[in-house]
């Protein structure tokens, strides 16, 4: 038996198993996994002394090349999907959006191009739906056939996103009818845009204002109330970027219940609070995102949400705009700073650090909250999100005792500033491999852009 690639010395790590093996790849996939495999002919060898063997990083939430608020996030799909391979991440699941007028399939086809010889790692796309009649509906079903096999609703923003409960009711069924995943943007959009209003006509027009009129409680009242919904649909819910503890409450209370309830949160939650807003002058842009951030003892509440399995992801919400020239179109008026923020390259180190290195959680929860629980409820696994024979040999050498110190100076993502800037993490990845081929060795990236494949995902899947 010979390999393209062989993988000597290293430990493996899985959602399940820790154990010492080489892993050998050919034409992309993972061929054997096992002690002591044949070198002779292996066409490169790697040793992986010292090193975790994982399963690459799955993130399920990015933003790149989105139009928004009279601006565009600042990594296209060649800068994004390089960032993330930076950090481990192998595979990413955009966002493409139909907006007012528009067919799903136009969203799908223009989110396609966006992609198209740019993406260095492997991608796919939910659908954002802010329209649905009957001929849209029938769209749904469709793209569900041909591997857009989710879709993602708001309850904000009024007036460009944001649908009614009818309409979320209607598309919830008939995401049950094919076995499609509902995202959701849960916050009570209605009664946010009252208390910026109010705000405004105060004179609040700082950063932090953003946060301050978007509170825990409109979190909390519309993660049940999308959550009440799927449960009368009969369709499961995916909560998206779960910011704090009344909005954990709902997830929990429901998936005690036995309701196929998910929930994934941001590193940004986990390491930043409401306390960075303030930053001098108008620093405070840097940290506007929505959900906006909480108060400090969220963090403690999320992470053990991690720890016991009533959050079951962490990704990113990456979405960056430079502080420079972008975050500014919003100087002088809170509600005009475009919303989002750079970290998509920083989730594996991070969610390691604080996850592993404190104690909270195994190297096995780390994989599965960054990697095979998303593979697996987004029709991807056992693709991806795992070491097995006959997945992709979408691999991460990581040295968990390398330390590193993040900053905008040295990160690859096209933005001016980081939101975790200062902070050190312990747990790097080292080399990584894309189907079998390395793009990321000895602080090089060798991945070109275009050779990232579109991946068409199977209906939801169940952890």
């Amino acid at each position: 038996m010979t390999f393209d690639t062989l993988i000597r010395n290293g430990t493996v790590v899985t959602a399940t198993d820790t154990y010492r093996a080489d892993v050998g790849i050919r034409d992309g996939k993972i061929a054997s996994v096992g002690s002591e495999l044949p070198m002779e002919g292996a066409r490169r060898v790697v040793d992986a002394a010292n090193l975790m063997v994982m399963p690459g990083g799955i993130d399920v939430h990015t933003h790149l090349d989105m139009p928004f608020g009279g601006t565009t996030s600042a990594d296209d799909f060649e800068t994004g999907t390089r960032a993330a391979a930076w950090g481990g991440t192998t595979t990413l699941i955009d966002f493409a959006i139909q907006y007012h007028g528009q067919t799903l399939h136009h969203a799908f086809d223009t989110w396609m191009k966006k992609a198209d010889g740019k993406a260095t790692i492997d991608y796919a796309f939910h659908c954002i739906v802010t329209e649905l009649d009957e001929e849209r509906a029938k769209e749904m079903k469709q793209l569900a056939a041909e591997g857009v096999s989710s879709f993602k609703l708001f309850m904000a923003y009024p007036g460009v996103f944001m649908l009614d409960d009818a309409t979320i009711f209607r598309a919830m069924s008939v995401a049950a009818d094919v076995g499609a995943f509902i995202c959701m943007h849960a916050e009570n959009g209605g009664a946010i845009d009252v208390i910026v209003k109010r705000a405004l006509a105060e004179g609040k027009r700082a950063p932090k204002y953003h946060a301050l009129t978007r509170p825990t409680t409109a979190e909390g009242e519309a993660t049940g109330r999308a959550i009440a919904l799927a449960e009368m649909a009969g369709a499961p819910v995916y909560i998206v970027h779960l910011s704090c503890n009344e909005a954990l409450g709902r997830v929990r209370e429901a998936r005690e219940r036995g309701l196929p309830v998910y929930a994934e949160t941001c590193p940004q939650y986990l390491f930043l609070s409401i306390e960075n807003f303030d930053a001098p002058g108008f620093e405070g842009a840097k940290y506007v995102f929505t959900p906006p951030l909480r108060e400090k003892w969220h963090q403690e509440k999320l992470w053990n949400a991690l720890t016991r399995d009533d959050l079951q992801v962490v990704s990113t919400d990456h979405c960056p705009f430079c502080f420079k020239e972008q975050k500014e179109l919003g100087k002088d008026d809170f509600t005009k700073i475009p919303n989002g923020g750079p970290g998509v390259e920083n989730r594996m180190s991070l969610v390691y650090t604080g996850g592993v290195q404190t104690g909270r959680f195994s190297p096995n929860r780390f994989v599965q909250v960054v990697s095979t629980a998303p593979a697996k409820l987004f029709g991807l696994y056992p693709r991806k999100g795992t070491i097995a024979v006959g997945s992709d040999a979408d691999i991460v050498l990581f040295d968990p005792e390398a330390e590193e110190t993040i900053s905008a100076k040295t990160h690859h993502m096209r933005v001016d500033y980081s939101m975790f800037e200062g902070i050190r993490v312990k747990g790097v990845a080292r080399k990584v491999l894309s189907r079998g081929e390395v793009i990321l060795e000895r602080g090089n990236f060798l991945g070109k852009p275009g050779r990232g494949e579109f991946l068409k995902r199977r209906t939801h899947g169940s952890l």
